[in-house]
């Protein structure tokens, strides 16, 4: 079967009204989900609904310098991945009357400047979205799949199809599974491992390249946050962890708690002197089982490290789904089955909830800490990780608020909400802890750990002021003067309330000297990257370029500065025009810059 033959079936099938349902992420049936969007397209008198989360495209670029970067990143790294139809529409502004997509968690920044998108998300827990299809008429879920002989496997995307699967059996829906099989996706034991018989149609031959999104490089920044967040975690005890730089820096973190406890510790001691009841310094003996609604490529290197070893009904993760960078999908795909089965994905009712058998899940979850990232966070506790006051979404709430949730049902769990303490744009440095925003994803009455790069705060059922004194501990020690005088302002403080001289110090240069000594020991890339080592040289040199005031690039220009491999990957080693020396000159002053800062 072609994607054009099987779009043709499914529209016999159903009629002119298709309720498309396409897994978050990665799991999404490309060509299918794209030859049912061009018989909408070409026929109005089709109405076609699409449902989903997470829609991957390959990286865009703002202007000429990203594009000299990125080119050939996405030439390299992403080749033939075709690209969703309905996207590049919504994008170009093209969507046909008769085509809405919704979607409950975006691309992070991916549909800020995007109104049609933006009207479209529904706001949503990951688990209620099951619920939300249901209501909506599913008539067909297109998914990508794993295949092996007369068996088909979930694989990235056990999440939401498991629950749909079990609510056709038992008739409370109604819809065509169409499967998209691809050689490069894994085959995953477990409950996603299927009879073909699932699937009504099955595309095979579609071995299209994974989206494999490449790694970002983690700074010190974000070493102190994950150091941190690796010292709140138990022996025995159970883990999840997200996608980007924060989750891998915590996991590396744990990482090196094993393999170098003394370093580990002099670490976390230089960062945080103040002993604290939360702390777990220690080797892990019994290790942690993950349960994790996203399976990220670091909990791989959690296992070979010793670190994630307890089991729970015969595995040592459970997750719901996957998506890593290429290097991850084919460790999986090569992995012995004894130790593959070790790794198994649930559907995400049972790992975002205790609902249904609760009594075993509470028993298995010990000492359990739930680790997700934030945009902003209040003074007062409150937390911001999907979207901004004017109502425009960044991503989504997906599994945030189910984790926060679970860490106030189970005895011993704790949730920890990272962030950094500042951002910088255009030159301009702001705090990402404010006195009040308005607009918040986790409420005040939910807080519980927030983890910056200045350390810890215990906010779990902590008056009001005690809280706003633990914010200001770890927030950045530019901005805690204003939000003070916020906090006395509205007589939620003290009015003699002063900082603790400790945390009077919170500046990047503190943290740069208290990690300076591990410099050799917490890598850029420290699970790998995709990135060469001419681009890995890059990347902080555009970035600087990215933060820079004015003045500063003027500076940066007048800098020098030489770096020819660097220069010649970006096409400006025999500038042509006035623009291109001017890049040159930028680039070159932001290579040697970041260079001379590397250098102790």
């Amino acid at each position: 079967m072609t994607p054009d033959t099987i779009a043709d079936s499914i529209l016999r099938d159903v009629g002119k009204r298709v309720v498309l349902a396409l897994p978050l992420g990665l799991g999404k049936a490309n060509h299918i989900a794209n030859a049912l969007y061009a018989r909408a397209a070409a026929d109005r008198s089709i109405s076609l609904s699409i449902f989903t989360a997470l829609t991957l495209e390959k990286p865009r670029y703002a202007n000429d310098l990203e594009r000299r970067f990125l080119e050939p990143v996405i030439s390299r790294l992403f080749g033939d991945y075709p690209e969703l139809a309905y996207a590049e529409a919504q994008h170009a502004g093209t969507l046909p009357p008769n085509v809405e997509v919704n979607e409950f968690f975006f691309l992070a920044g991916r549909w800020l400047s995007n109104p049609t998108a933006q009207r479209h998300y529904i706001s949503a827990n990951y688990t209620h979205a099951f619920r939300y299809v249901l209501e909506r008429g599913v008539n067909v879920v297109a998914q990508l799949v794993a295949k092996r002989g007369d068996r088909v496997s979930l694989s990235c995307n056990t999440d939401l199809t498991l629950e749909l699967l079990k609510a056709r059996n038992e008739g409370r829906a109604k819809f065509v599974l169409a499967g998209e099989a691809n050689g490069q996706l894994p085959f995953m034991p477990g409950q996603g491992d299927l009879p073909v018989s699932e699937c009504q149609y099955l595309l095979e031959g579609s071995d299209y390249p994974l989206f494999a999104p490449p790694k970002e490089p983690i700074d010190h920044h974000e070493y102190a946050t994950g150091l941190h967040v690796a010292r709140l975690v138990p022996d025995g005890g159970t883990l999840q962890i997200g996608i980007g730089q924060e989750g891998d820096a915590a996991a590396y973190g744990l990482i090196l708690r094993q393999r170098d406890n003394q370093a580990f510790r002099e670490a976390v001691a230089r960062l945080d002197p103040i002993p604290s009841p939360l702390h777990h310094d220690g080797p892990f003996v019994t290790g942690l089982y993950a349960c994790t609604e996203m399976f990220v490529d670091s909990f791989l290197s959690l296992m070979d490290a010793g670190v994630l070893k307890r089991e729970v009904d015969g595995a040592i993760l459970h997750a719901a789904f996957y998506l890593g960078p290429r290097d991850f999908y084919r460790r999986l795909r090569e992995m012995a089955p004894e130790k593959l089965e070790k790794l198994q994905m649930r559907a995400v009712s049972f790992t975002n909830e205790l609902y249904g058998d609760e009594a075993g899940k509470s028993a298995a979850r010990v000492g359990a800490r739930f680790v997700n990232g934030a945009l902003m966070a209040t003074l007062m506790g409150a937390v911001v990780s999907d979207g901004l006051e004017d109502g425009r979404v960044v991503s989504g709430v997906g599994g945030q608020y189910n984790f926060v949730e679970q860490a106030f049902a189970l005895p011993d769990a704790r949730s920890i909400i990272t962030l950094n303490a500042t951002r910088t744009a255009g030159g301009k440095t702001t705090s990402n802890i404010r006195w009040a925003y308005g607009h918040e994803t986790i409420p005040r009455h939910l807080r519980d750990i927030v983890v910056t790069e200045y350390g810890v705060a215990d906010l779990r059922g902590k008056a009001d002021e005690q809280v706003i004194a633990a914010m200001l501990s770890i927030a950045d020690s530019r901005f805690q003067p204003e939000l003070l005088a916020a906090a006395k302002a509205a007589r939620k403080i003290a009015a003699d309330y002063e900082i603790p001289t400790g945390h009077r110090d919170n500046t990047p240069e503190r943290i740069a000297r208290a990690l300076a000594p591990m410099r050799d020991l917490l890598p850029p890339f420290p699970f790998g990257t995709d990135f060469t080592e001419v681009e890995q040289r890059l990347l902080p040199a555009l970035e600087t370029l990215q933060r820079a005031k004015p003045a500063q690039l003027l500076a940066l220009a007048l800098k020098g500065g030489n770096d020819d491999k660097a220069l010649a990957r970006m096409g400006l080693d025999r500038p042509k025009t006035l623009k291109d020396r001017l890049y040159r000159l930028l680039l070159a002053g932001a290579l040697g810059s970041w260079q001379t800062r590397k250098t102790p």
